[in-house]
């Protein structure tokens, strides 16, 4: 007996301990395998990069810039023959005396997206002779920023510039209180309207949505984004979406005048920044920026880790960067990105990658601007951090951002408030000599539409051009700068009339402007 029950204790331990070794082994292979998956996934943001062009960079940083390219690129546009309307600041004919009801829109995206889905959500209650709620925004699922409309814009303006035409009302009387996000959100009511097609005509609306808000007073349009058509529509509703998008939208009073201290030390940076504190409102006030105001670019750089990975192109980080890249692109899209099936070079060929900060660096370099240009980069946060902003500053040394122009009292107002953010990039960008957009997106439309119509320079890279250069590793600069300033001689900001199907937004002629 005492044999046998030694032998099962001993048989209890042995088994004891190789469940012991075998747990330890599974938990030492679990967390390398972890550990390897997480270097792969953070090595190209925080590894060096080498640049990718340097035989262009170093004659780009070794370059003289003769004084008559520096003054033609940063020379205004001429008058080109359109204006703004004046219908647009005519006041409409009265409001019907009975409102349809009230009409809810959520809307998702970011800052840009939203604020297009604004001006349609405003022609909407037009077309429908219904009133207005003050637009619910969307939590961004990517930012995680929670800003409402009265957080980002002026509510008080918009509600005043737009009284003549459409009635607004900041939030719905208590017989509709019950019509809400959440109470969407738990079941399919009669109220809500989301089958609204992509560019849905103005008939469709009073097809489907009219019916709705004569049986029920409200209906709540979820989803919104891009549910207006930009043709056939009376031109009426046209300039009200333009009065909408340049009149009535305008940022919280703290966004601008922080916006103006940035825009004032950009251009008189011989302003001490010991200045930069919580009176920033007094800096600009007491600043005379009309004498020896100096000139800035704005560079959105659009190259976050879901546009690099999205693209499926190769930006030089080797295989781990390709491998941490493709990962991502099975966990957020399952890995349906429509890129992955072309190689890189038929991507870059076709203008599809975005390009990389040396390589819009090359690209400013090339087109005149010297190491004394005062360079603002508006972006959110750059793939690659400041290993891929390195070479990007060695073009362009006194290269700026919000981080480098604010003390952080002023960013502490903003900080984590993504569409803050964007919305103090937007408003330098608007009040810059120049903007250029280094890749497509909603805020290069957003801008391109915005500063056309008001007549600023604003440059949009050849993508198809500047891919096929950048696959040509034996160019010398001189044949690089000829090709890109004569690729881009008519991108500066020329002005284009709208075609069908083309975003009103984007192309402002002729729906919003007039010929002089």
């Amino acid at each position: 007996m005492e044999l046998s029950f030694h032998c099962r204790r001993s048989t209890t331990t042995t088994t004891t301990t190789t469940l012991a070794v075998v747990s330890l082994s599974l938990l030492i292979l679990f967390s390398t395998s972890s550990f390897v998956r997480a270097s792969s996934s953070i090595y190209s943001e925080l590894n060096p990069i080498k640049p990718r062009h340097s035989r262009l960079l170093k004659s780009a940083v070794q370059r003289e810039t003769p004084t008559s390219q520096l003054s033609e690129i940063w020379t205004p546009l001429e008058n080109q023959g359109w204006k703004p309307c004046n219908e647009l600041r005519n006041k409409p004919t009265a409001l019907p005396e009975k409102s349809e009801g009230y009409i809810q829109v959520f809307l998702d995206g970011g800052l840009n997206q939203q604020r297009m889905g604004i001006c349609d959500a405003v022609a909407v209650a037009k077309i429908l002779n219904a009133t207005l709620v003050i637009p619910y925004l969307e939590l961004n699922p990517v930012w995680k920023d929670s800003s409402s409309f009265e957080d980002i814009f002026d509510v008080d303006h918009f509600i005043d510039v737009l009284k003549d035409d459409v009635t607004i009302v900041k939030e719905l009387p208590e017989e509709y209180a019950w019509s809400s996000r959440e109470y969407y959100a738990l079941a399919i009511r009669d109220t809500r309207i989301k089958a609204a097609p992509v560019h849905a005509t103005a008939n469709w609306y009073l097809e489907n949505v009219l019916p709705v808000l004569q049986s029920y007073g409200i209906a709540a349009i979820s989803p919104f984004s891009h549910r207006l058509t930009f043709d056939n529509l009376p031109m009426d509703i046209q300039h009200l979406r333009c009065k909408v998008n340049f009149q009535a939208l305008v940022f919280v009073p703290h966004i601008r005048t922080l916006g103006d201290a940035l825009i004032s030390r950009l251009r008189n940076p011989q302003h001490s920044t010991d200045e930069m504190g919580s009176n920033y409102l007094q800096e600009v006030t007491d600043a005379d920026d009309s004498k020896n105001a100096g000139k800035f670019v704005v560079l959105h750089l659009r190259f976050d880790k879901d546009m690099a990975a999205h693209s499926a192109c190769d930006f030089g980080g080797g295989k781990a960067e390709k491998l941490a890249l493709a990962k991502y692109r099975q966990v957020i899209w399952q890995g349906r990105v429509l890129n992955s099936q072309f190689t890189d070079e038929e991507l870059r060929s076709q203008g599809r990658c975005p390009m990389t900060p040396e390589e819009v660096g090359l690209l400013l370099a090339a087109l005149g601007f010297d190491n004394s240009t005062r360079l603002y980069l508006a972006s959110h946060k750059v793939y690659g951090g400041g290993a891929r902003i390195a070479t990007l500053k060695q073009l362009f040394p006194l290269m700026e951002d919000k981080k480098s122009l604010t003390s952080p009292f002023e960013r502490a107002q903003i900080k984590g408030k993504a569409s803050l953010l964007a919305a103090l990039d937007y408003y330098i960008s608007i009040h810059s000599d120049i903007f250029i957009s280094a890749s497509p997106g909603n805020m290069h439309n957003a801008l391109v539409g915005h500063r056309t119509y008001l007549n600023l320079k604003t440059i949009r890279p050849n993508m198809a051009l500047m891919g096929q250069l950048f696959l040509n590793k034996t160019m010398e600069w001189s044949e690089f700068e000829h090709a890109v300033v004569e690729g881009h001689e008519n991108r500066q900001g020329q002005l284009r009339v709208r075609k069908p199907k083309q975003s009103i937004y984007t192309y402002p002629v002729p729906d919003c402007m007039c010929q002089a």
